[in-house]
């Protein structure tokens, strides 16, 4: 008898206490930069990593000769924080703008005109943050996971500093929209709630976002 409540208990704990970290955005993470989230559906991206994606049918690269890139913006407009300082956001931005540009350079030539065979792209950071690590198996036992919720209650919590970012091609021609994604990526952890987020944090999930535009194979 006393077994078996202790499984109850055991089973109830971890139930509430696992697997609360998502690999891909929650619906309710979505900013509103893109035209329509509802077809997004997750991926791996060439890196191995998950990712919310959608690319139209009608979608070929030999179609176009050029990227019109528009530089990464905050979406909506970041403010510092507490924990996110103005300088992180200032140096975070211009870290994945200038990246991401030289990384988008590698398939497509960037112009600096619009016209027909040539895309529009935009891309917005929507978040900086942190998240608590999910339960490791050894805090799966009722006195450790009781402890361990304690401490994420309190905030002491080792916690994963997450990045998000939506980008989005469009034909700069006939404005319609070729492809979407919104990616999540973890930097480093962070000791607390109350630690602060500093781009060394973030450049390893920036890095990886980055790296699989690098990767991502041509629409044939």
């Amino acid at each position: 008898m006393h077994v078996l409540r202790l499984c109850l208990i055991t089973g109830l704990v971890v139930t509430s206490l696992t697997g609360c970290s998502s690999k891909v955005a929650e619906t309710q993470q979505y900013s509103g930069f893109l035209s329509d989230y509802s077809r997004l559906r997750a991926m791996e991206s060439p890196g191995g990593h998950q990712t919310l994606r959608w690319i139209s049918p009608d979608f070929h690269s030999a179609d176009y000769h050029g990227i019109y890139y528009k530089p990464v913006v905050y979406y909506p407009a970041a403010k510092p924080t507490a924990r996110v300082s103005q300088s992180t956001l200032d140096n975070l931005k211009n870290y994945v703008d200038s990246r991401f540009k030289v990384a988008v350079a590698k398939h497509k030539p960037l112009i600096n005109t619009t016209g027909q065979g040539t895309l529009i792209m935009k891309t917005a950071i929507t978040s900086v943050s942190a998240e608590n690590q999910d339960m490791k198996f050894y805090e799966v036992v009722p006195v450790a996971a009781v402890i361990a919720s304690t401490m994420a209650a309190s905030g002491h919590r080792t916690q994963n500093s997450v990045l998000y970012l939506e980008t989005q091609l469009s034909d700069a021609k006939t404005g319609k929209v070729m492809l979407e994604a919104v990616r999540k990526a973890y930097g480093k952890t962070v000791p607390n709630n109350s630690a602060p987020i500093t781009l060394e944090d973030l450049k390893q999930g920036a890095d990886e976002m980055i790296n699989d535009v690098v990767a991502f194979p041509p629409q044939p």
